[in-house]
């Protein structure tokens, strides 16, 4: 049995886990709050930010702790058991200024290692690039605009992804045929921020559009693709895609979690109409919380063994397709799981949870935004399932 295995050891150890655990009850009491805000509210982000939570897994060259994957889903985990969006914006942090270390270069590691940055950003490609010289400086003139920007409102570097294009407009390619893909870093200043964030669930991430025209971005704040990794860390064999779906997991799992708790804290009490007995005493809610319970303990039994693996790879040498296939397969479930743990939940508290001083209907409305993310869609079943049954696969996304 992996040394990993057991998550709610590494859990309960890991100082970080302990710090994201004391901002529990203040997220809770602030949820409303950071709903209206429709973002996070800049002292969290940056009290998260000067408690090293956005570097966590960075090594320490790149302004980071060198924390393991399933320390970084914890402290996610952690997080969304106060409010799924403040851990939503910690999770794109983290995994903004992990993709960030990926530059390798001077200006990108200064930015890093600058105590209480905040990075965010968005890879698809929905910039255009065009190389420039000014001043003696080689780098890119850039504009574009990118949707789904979370946490980017709080950042003081966003990246956007972006094609490049030669001096007539055309796309500029590979040696195999396909578009060169360039990430490059905007100082929040050049970033105008379009108001597009008026959703159902997940209201207090602040994702929303953001816009760049005509900036000039050196080329050491820009690197092509997934830039260059050093192998030299464990961390920089795990699949970038595995750690942005990882993020999604862990919130689901901590929102479902803290939903079932509050059930239990009014199931013993609430009597409902046309009763004698309390919601507890009944043998439906016996039965459905119960399954709810087992649902996600499965869901996240799975999620921290198959990240577990994967890092005892990492650490070996190479993390392997089937590892891969595994992370991203298990966040999925996760997320799958927590939703069916919520769903039931929801249901078991009757007229309670419409109502929006419950937290359970703000937990159901988060879960079902996150939901919606493609790195947890079930098309994912469909990318793993051709990987078990041994066809040919494009695994650019494991």
């Amino acid at each position: 049995m992996s040394r990993f295995t057991t998550a709610a050891n590494l859990v309960a150890q890991d100082p970080v886990i302990a710090q994201a655990r004391k901002y529990r009850d203040e997220l809770g009491k602030r949820a409303d709050e950071i709903e209206q805000l429709r973002k996070l509210p800049q002292d969290i982000a940056d009290r998260f930010a000067n408690d090293g939570f956005y570097t966590i897994c960075n090594p320490v060259e790149y302004g980071g702790a060198g924390a393991s994957p399933l320390v970084y889903a914890g402290l996610v985990e952690e997080l969304a058991r106060g409010d799924a969006s403040a851990a939503w914006c910690a999770f794109i942090a983290i995994t903004s200024a992990f993709s960030a270390a990926n530059g390798d270069t001077p200006a990108i590691k200064s930015i890093l290692n600058t105590p209480g940055t905040i990075l965010s950003g968005v890879f698809a490609p929905n910039g255009r690039a065009r190389k420039e010289t000014v001043d003696g400086v080689e780098g890119y003139r850039i504009s574009g605009r990118w949707a789904w920007g979370s946490g980017s409102q709080n950042a003081h570097w966003i990246s956007g992804g972006c094609f490049i294009l030669d001096d007539n407009d055309k796309l500029v390619m590979k040696d195999d045929g396909r578009p060169q893909h360039l990430s490059a870093f905007f100082a929040a200043s050049d970033v105008n921020f379009i108001d597009t964030w008026t959703v159902t669930g997940l209201q207090g991430t602040g994702s929303t559009d953001y816009e760049v025209k005509d900036v000039f971005v050196p080329k050491d704040r820009a690197f092509l693709r997934f830039g260059s990794r050093s192998l030299d860390y464990p961390i920089f064999k795990f699949p970038q895609f595995g750690m942005l779906a990882i993020g999604i997991g862990a919130v689901a799992l901590g929102a479902a979690r803290e939903a079932i708790e509050d059930f239990q804290a009014f199931a013993g009490i609430k009597v409902p109409q046309g009763n004698r007995r309390t919601l507890a005493e009944k043998a439906g809610t016996q039965r459905d919380i119960s399954m709810a319970e087992a649902t996600l303990r499965q869901g996240r039994a799975f999620f921290y063994e198959a990240l577990g693996e994967a890092w005892e790879s990492a650490i070996d040498g190479e993390v392997s397709i089937e590892n891969r296939r595994d992370v991203r397969l298990a966040t999925t479930a996760a997320v799958q799981s927590a939703k069916t743990a919520v769903d039931l939940i929801y249901e078991l508290a009757g007229g309670t949870s419409v109502y929006r001083n419950s937290p359970i209907q703000r937990r159901f409305r988060d879960i079902h935004v996150a939901t919606q993310h493609m790195m947890v869609s079930k098309a994912t079943y469909e990318l793993t399932g051709r990987l078990f049954l041994g066809l040919p696969t494009d695994i650019e996304q494991l």
